[in-house]
């Protein structure tokens, strides 16, 4: 079982991740820190996936649930300036939405002064069947026309396997780490040389699967070595002893994020410190938005109304006294 400093890491950790880094960029490309313009100025958006049960309900049924322009809506109604609209939830997918329905949700959020910050899919780049490698980069590279037509600056997409299958090393045919690595970097350098074309960032999210730590995930961008590829923060998903060790590491790599209520997947784990993970952001300086993103958690009575405004509040409050 992990467990969680509430201090400062330590000793032992800062040398284990420091170790880790340099092991990890010895058989990589340089990776240069995203270089920002002004100090650190960063703002809570909203990832829809905190509303993952309400809208999949609306798309079996459209008289329940809630839809993208009701999500759009629940933005405006508590001042959340940006939203991170999941790919999941557009009608159609994996296909792309139709152009009326892009220009529809564009209408809604230039109508509600907000924007849209990123969108995201599901792929599996772990695989060892290249086939499906392949057919994640050809859905990347779909997903990133419909983030181009949406506005969105950033398409979030996974290193491992997504759904029922957890462990990337069932699904690898026994290759070692660094060559899954070397084919997950190759087919993330494709799909971020397409997105430069559309002005499109790929971001990598670290999801507890190949990537579960801060040194796994600078390598894979490592390899990549693409300016147009950056990393996903997902607060909740680095699994190591010091979480807020491996996410200040990241922070000049980070093009979005996924902010969540503990450091892991469910409730027996640490809540988040917010205002030590405002300082962590503030301190690397970065600018852009930090989506939010609450789970059910398996609560059987989770609203996700009430969990975002509780989160929302809390990282305002963070922000304000760390900026």
């Amino acid at each position: 079982m992990q467990t969680f400093h509430s201090g400062r890491p330590s000793r032992r950790e800062i040398l284990r991740l420091a170790t880790l880094a340099a092991i990890g960029g010895a058989s990589a490309n340089a990776l240069e820190p995203i270089k920002r313009t002004g100090g650190p100025a960063f703002a809570p958006g909203l990832n829809a996936y905190s509303f993952l049960e309400q809208l999949n309900a609306n798309q079996k049924n459209a008289s329940e649930g809630i839809d993208l322009f009701g999500v759009l809506d629940f933005c405006a109604l508590h001042d959340i300036p940006a939203v991170d609209l999941t790919g999941y939830f557009f009608p159609g997918y994996p296909e792309p939405p139709a152009d009326g329905y892009v220009s529809r949700i564009k209408r809604h959020v230039h109508d509600r002064g907000i924007v849209i910050s990123g969108t995201g899919i599901k792929n599996d780049f772990a695989t060892a069947d290249g086939p499906v490698r392949a057919s994640g980069v050809q859905l990347t590279k779909t997903w990133i026309d419909v983030a181009a037509r949406l506005g969105a600056p950033v398409v979030r997409v996974f290193a491992g396997p997504h759904g029922p299958i957890r462990d990337w090393r069932s699904i690898v045919g026994g290759a070692p780490r660094e060559e899954v690595e070397s084919w997950m970097a190759d087919a993330l350098r494709e799909c971020a040389t397409y997105g430069e074309t559309r002005g499109v960032l790929v971001a990598v999210q670290n999801h507890g699967d190949f990537i579960s730590t801060g040194p796994e995930h600078l390598s894979l961008l490592r390899r990549v070595d693409h300016p147009w590829c950056g990393a996903l923060v997902d607060t909740g998903k680095y699994l190591t002893a010091d979480p807020y060790a491996d996410i200040a590491m990241m922070v000049p790599y980070a093009v979005n994020w996924q902010v969540k209520e503990t450091l892991g997947s469910s409730l027996k784990s640490p809540r988040t410190d917010f205002v030590r993970l405002a300082k962590i952001i503030h301190d690397g300086g970065y600018r852009g938005f930090v989506p939010i993103e609450t789970l059910a958690m398996g609560r059987e009575h989770y609203d996700p109304a009430v969990e975002v405004v509780g989160v929302l509040e809390a990282m305002r409050q963070a922000i304000a006294e760390v900026s």
